[in-house]
């Protein structure tokens, strides 16, 4: 039951950014702001959720090569997104908008396999924190391109859909995979989620809100402490 809560409080938090973008004020500072913001707990909670346990009971040359291998599988992955498939058109918009979104959901699912709700609270507390702000700028950009409020709205509930079922996908089909394992696997998931805030997240807060992107990434950072220690 804390699985279903959690992953449908985050992915929920796509649709509530989208009706934000599309009817609510959002100026482009501040939504630079948010991005950092939400980029920094991410970074935080990536590092401590997903990558520091393999660190600490793992096979290092492996926990590197799991994470090397996330970050190059997202990169490829944006690359032909972009470069090749193009963000116009339907197929290629809504696999931009889920590209950044898999990993992380993805990587909670995993996270939630044998923990409390305080011990995740860090990851989905960032994620959540994530998604606000992509959804409301994502939607207002397409707002801006004359499109219908009502798809833009149903694109982003399909997103959030399907975002939820890689966190489901993650907690559930890999439930029985063994802790060593299991550990190599949320290090491919923080390979690639640090990836996606290299390529994605940090070039567009400082592009919209420029010098205030440091101090919003530190706060951010404090934040996704401070949610980890709950869970200590």
């Amino acid at each position: 039951m804390m699985t279903v809560i959690v992953i449908i409080i985050v992915s929920g938090a796509l649709i509530i950014g989208a009706l934000w973008g599309i009817y609510g004020k959002l100026s482009t500072r501040t939504e630079g702001f948010l991005v950092a913001l939400s980029g920094g707990a991410l970074l935080v909670s990536a590092l401590l959720e997903l990558i520091y346990p393999a660190l600490k009971n793992n096979s290092i040359s492996l926990t590197l090569i799991s994470i090397t291998a996330g970050a190059i599988t997202f990169t490829l992955l944006d690359y032909l997104v972009k470069e090749k498939w193009g963000s116009q058109s339907g197929v290629g918009l809504l696999a931009a908008i889920t590209l950044d979104g898999i990993p992380e959901n993805l990587a909670l699912g995993v996270a939630l396999i044998g923990a409390g709700p305080l011990s995740v609270a860090a990851l989905s507390g960032s994620i959540l924190l994530s998604n606000l702000p992509e959804a409301a700028g994502g939607s207002k950009e397409m707002a801006k391109d004359n499109r219908s409020k009502k798809k833009i709205l149903l694109l982003w509930i399909g997103t959030a859909l399907l975002l939820s079922a890689a966190a489901v996908i993650g907690n559930y089909f890999l439930a029985d995979v063994k802790k060593e394992y299991l550990n190599y696997i949320k290090c491919f998931a923080g390979g690639a989620v640090v990836a996606s805030l290299a390529l994605e997240v940090f070039p567009k807060s400082f592009k919209k809100d420029k010098y205030w992107t440091g101090v919003a990434v530190t706060i951010g950072l404090i934040l996704a402490l401070y949610l980890n220690s709950l869970g200590e």
